[in-house]
């Protein structure tokens, strides 16, 4: 398919002696299997070839291309982006932007190779983020890993206790499916992956399990203090997620609007914002609306922007909440 598309101009179906011509060779197979290419690639590359990978987990090929003796010709890289679809087909040059792209340089290899492929990875638009693998895999045991792994749990937990009439499944929207949706990656990834991070992920999860035994003491002792402080102090902390001051990614100006259920709504919001020289950040629907004023949420790269489109959707009538 990359062939036929013009994305690629060689393909082959083995390492083979085609390797010998690159400059750079990333590893996209799941993560037990980028180590076993190692061996084989490295009987094969050029010497001052580089070879990096986008998997998750960063300690097990670390360790691999220590015992290797290849830390000179590695720097490990994870893109902080992805779908739960898999394949080529489902494939967007877009998925990168803006994305941050932790590199984990092995001690080996030379630096001025870790600025140009730092360079690479801003050139692709992403985010480069550099830090030890130590630390990348104890961040995404927490932020990653950990909750694919309650995503498939909560999905499992309405499986397992549903009613004959499935009442739970038909009922199940908006917030439920937000939460879970990366309950529907490839299992077989997820597998690898929890095989490979296993120490971190467990921490992360006991700490979870830990305040989830606190949650419900609290509700055994109808304690509503301690659930409003919860709840309170995870909506604010999540709120400034997108907008922390440490980010290096331009803040947000959001505007929440109200929108019909019809076909061609947001075709239409998007046309008018448009045409009046708006452009856009990012668009989404939010379907819960307990918690957030509107249903169609989109993001400005500023204020302006955001108070531009402020105007120009109420002159068209529609209702809408704008938030920094």
């Amino acid at each position: 398919m990359a062939l036929n598309d013009g994305t690629a101009n060689i393909a082959v179906s083995e390492v083979d002696e085609t390797f010998r011509e690159c400059d750079y060779v990333f590893l996209c197979t799941p993560v037990e299997k980028n180590v076993e290419y190692l061996q084989k690639l490295k009987a094969l590359v050029k010497k001052d070839c580089i070879i990096t990978d986008v998997g998750s987990v960063k300690g097990n090929i670390h360790q691999a291309v220590k015992k290797l003796d290849m830390e000179s010709m590695f720097i490990g890289g994870h893109p902080m982006a992805g779908s739960e679809k898999t394949g080529y087909e489902h494939s967007t040059d877009k998925l990168l932007e803006n994305a941050y792209y932790a590199i984990t340089p092995t001690p080996a290899v030379d630096e001025n190779r870790v600025e140009e492929f730092t360079q690479i990875i801003r050139d692709i638009g992403a985010i480069p983020l550099r830090l030890s693998y130590q630390e990348h895999d104890k961040v995404v045991a927490a932020i990653s890993h950990l909750p694919h792994l309650i995503a498939s749990g909560l999905v499992n937990l309405v499986k397992h206790n549903d009613s004959p009439q499935e009442y739970m499944k038909t009922i199940a929207a908006g917030g439920f499916k937000d939460i879970t949706r990366i309950a529907s990656s490839s299992p077989e990834m997820w597998e690898q992956i929890c095989m490979t991070n296993t120490e971190n992920i467990a921490e992360m999860l006991q700490l979870f399990i830990n305040d989830l035994t606190d949650v419900k003491k609290s509700l055994e002792q109808k304690n509503g203090q301690a659930i409003y402080q919860m709840i309170s102090e995870s909506r604010d902390y999540r709120d400034n997620l997108e907008d922390h001051s440490n980010s290096i990614i331009q803040k947000s100006y959001n505007v929440y609007c109200d929108i019909i259920d019809e076909s061609g709504a947001i075709a239409t919001i998007a046309t008018i914002l448009a045409t009046n020289g708006v452009s856009i950040k990012n668009i989404g629907i939010i379907h819960n609306r307990e918690f957030e004023e509107g249903v169609l949420k989109i993001a400005f790269y500023n204020e302006e922007s955001a108070d531009k489109a402020v105007e120009q959707l109420e002159k068209h009538r529609y209702k809408v909440f704008k938030r920094n």
